[in-house]
């Protein structure tokens, strides 16, 4: 009776976690929703956005060119790694921090790199090898534009004061709730793509202001953007991982239940089987 006790127990205590893990669930599904609204919304604005600067920048190249263009020798790296705050969202946060420690044992070998962590998770993680220059977990408290511009312009600033050859963002693309794309992206300097470049010498437009005025208005936006978008796609991302991740551990759970269920029902025979042949015995005994 004691082994039925304490498959009972299991069966009780996995009911519970499964209530736990599927309330887990619908709350980021709700969450989900909103943050997935979010970004397929700002996507086609910030993407035309950025095409116009690379297309602008691009026909300013052999003119007056830009401080957030210049291009110099890689000897310092900032890496912002964007991961979140909470767990239990499967191998989101560990795939960040993986893509971050590649990038710092191969592609920015022998380079002096720093961090700027986005997300405890991340920052938990990466300060034990790593140098943290800015712990920022605390924007998502308070997930808005002006509190994401305002680590886009202290970025910005390294960058111009020289403090940094080249920033990157590392960071977990939403493409839908089971799947998300580890990016790892240029944020400074900036440099026009080739297709940017092809366009801007078959268009022909009239400027008003002049191109370089308009060039200079446009990047703090852009840039400050793109980190938006960026921040924004990590966090559909997570609540997308964190659903898939609740999901398969109820039905991981459920099928354990059932398993246990199984295995209760046949101690259970076995015990009442056991009782019925002692009785069976004892009246055969007396009998005698």
């Amino acid at each position: 009776m004691a082994n039925l006790k304490e498959i009972r127990n299991r069966i009780t205590s996995i009911s519970s976690t499964m209530q736990i893990t599927s309330a887990m669930k619908m709350v980021s599904a709700a969450k989900l929703k909103k943050a997935q609204d979010a970004i397929t919304a700002m996507r086609p604005y910030a993407n035309k956005l950025t095409e116009l600067l690379q297309s602008l920048s691009a026909t300013l190249e052999a003119e007056s060119g830009s401080d957030y263009s210049e291009e110099r020798e890689v000897n310092k790296v900032l890496l912002v790694s964007i991961t979140s705050n909470r767990g239990l969202c499967g191998g989101f946060n560990a795939n960040i921090i993986k893509k971050s420690n590649h990038l710092v044992a191969n592609d920015y070998a022998n380079k002096q790199v720093d961090f700027v962590c986005i997300g405890k998770k991340g920052n938990d993680i990466l300060e034990k090898n790593n140098t943290i220059i800015a712990n920022k977990s605390d924007l998502f408290d308070n997930l808005t534009f002006d509190n994401v511009a305002a680590i886009a312009e202290e970025l910005m600033e390294m960058f111009v004061n020289g403090s940094y050859d080249k920033i990157v963002l590392v960071y977990n693309k939403f493409k839908n709730a089971a799947t998300q794309e580890i990016m790892s992206e240029q944020f400074l300097p900036i440099v026009a793509q080739k297709t940017a470049i092809v366009s801007a010498v078959n268009l022909d437009y009239v400027y008003e202001p002049s191109k370089q005025e308009i060039v200079e208005a446009l990047i703090p936006k852009s840039l400050k953007t793109q980190l938006y978008k960026a921040v924004r796609d990590s966090f559909a991302s997570e609540h997308g991982a964190r659903m898939t991740a609740m999901h398969k551990a109820t039905d991981n759970a459920g099928e354990l239940k059932d398993a246990l269920t199984l295995q209760y029902n046949k101690a259970r025979q076995a015990a009442i089987t056991a009782e019925i042949l002692e009785i069976v015995g004892g009246a055969e005994a007396l009998n005698n």
